[in-house]
């Protein structure tokens, strides 16, 4: 695999970008809030981070315990019509209050939207959330059916899921995504998958990496190689210079050459800095994917508002990262430490997408 340098122009405007952060990091605003409103989930999925079940150890957080602290310690501090809600899980749909907790964040101003597997999403429960208010959703979708059910572990997981990405697709009112995590069996049908999804109506196409954390990390099958992962940054690229999708790679780090050529935005990571997170126990965090030893607070014993403008240094200051392989990096600069889901209780770092793309 050739090495994408980084060019003077695209240094430039790193340069830009990095001082337009900074900026962010200072303001501190909320502007993302994830609840993980459960941890039930209807698939037990191969790569899932989280070991979500159908019985987990964590019943679902009471809606009230959450509309609580959204009353008491945030909406007081923030203008509604700028913090999007996402609704997080486990899966969402296997809680039957979601249309009344959609349509109370509705009444309150907030957007909302929710993070799908699609398996519940039946027209009627589609139509049923559309009326209370719904304004994003994103439904994960792994490839064609034999690469999607083995990593979903229910063979009728990709039929459900390719039935409500076709009916959200379809449905002007929202905003809406379809979310692929690329395993080393779809890397290459990746263009004829490219292909159904524009068929089924997709616009827009967020693609991850499989990293090594909960399940994913007994099995080596779902990693992508150095030289996989490379071909992939060079699918990503070629599909946006087509332009028949619009087509982004997710925050997994700093890309070195390849940044600005496979997402819409230069690298950096929002947990802490504008994103905050409500975990299923009570935990206050960056974002729901960020390890719990990450957690700088809990609304059953802490303000919220008095958590996020308070904590968070270990988000918003990363000097600390800057320890083992980050000490001497040369990219240091723009990359900070990369994602904070992919730092371990030690301070590790679990993988640096720039060392796979430039070993």
């Amino acid at each position: 695999m050739k090495r994408r340098r980084i060019s003077l122009r695209k240094r430039l405007g790193l340069e830009l970008y990095r001082q337009l952060h900074r900026e962010a990091v200072a303001r501190h605003e909320l502007r993302t809030l994830f609840w993980e409103c459960t941890l039930r989930c209807n698939l037990r999925c191969g790569h899932c981070g989280s070991d979500c079940t159908s019985s987990p150890s964590y019943a679902d957080m009471p809606a009230e315990d959450f509309f609580r602290v959204l009353d008491t310690q945030i909406t007081p501090h923030v203008d509604p019509h700028r913090v999007m809600v996402v609704l997080s899980g486990g899966e969402v749909l296997v809680r039957p209050d979601l249309e009344r907790i959609g349509r109370a964040l509705y009444d309150r101003e907030y957007p909302w939207g929710l993070v799908t597997n699609g398996m519940a999403l039946t027209a009627e429960r589609f139509d049923a959330l559309l009326r209370a208010g719904l304004h994003s959703m994103t439904v994960s979708l792994d490839g064609f059916e034999e690469e999607h059910n083995r990593l979903r572990r229910h063979p009728l997981s990709f039929a459900r899921a390719a039935e409500a990405v076709r009916r959200a697709a379809a449905e002007p009112s929202i905003a809406f995504d379809v979310v692929t995590c690329v395993t080393p069996a779809l890397l290459p049908r990746l263009d004829a998958f490219r292909d159904y999804l524009i068929g089924l109506g997709v616009r827009s196409w967020r693609l991850f990496a499989i990293f090594p954390a909960g399940r994913a990390a007994a099995d080596d099958a779902l990693q992508l190689s150095d030289g996989e992962f490379g071909s992939l940054m060079e699918f990503i690229r070629r599909t946006r210079r087509a332009g028949t999708i619009e087509c982004n790679y997710a925050c997994e780090g700093f890309l070195g050459g390849y940044e600005a050529e496979v997402r819409d935005w230069f690298y950096h990571c929002d947990a802490g800095v504008s994103t905050a997170s409500i975990r299923v126990d009570g935990s206050i965090s960056g974002c729901t994917s960020v390890r719990s030893d990450f957690s700088q607070g809990n609304i059953y014993r802490d303000d919220f508002w008095e958590v996020w403008s308070s904590r968070f240094e270990l988000f918003r200051r990363r000097e600390w990262m800057r320890t083992g392989a980050c000490a001497e990096c040369a990219v240091w600069r723009y990359c900070e430490g990369g994602p904070m889901h992919l730092r371990l209780a030690d301070g590790g770092v679990m993988h640096c997408s720039y060392k796979r793309l430039n070993h």
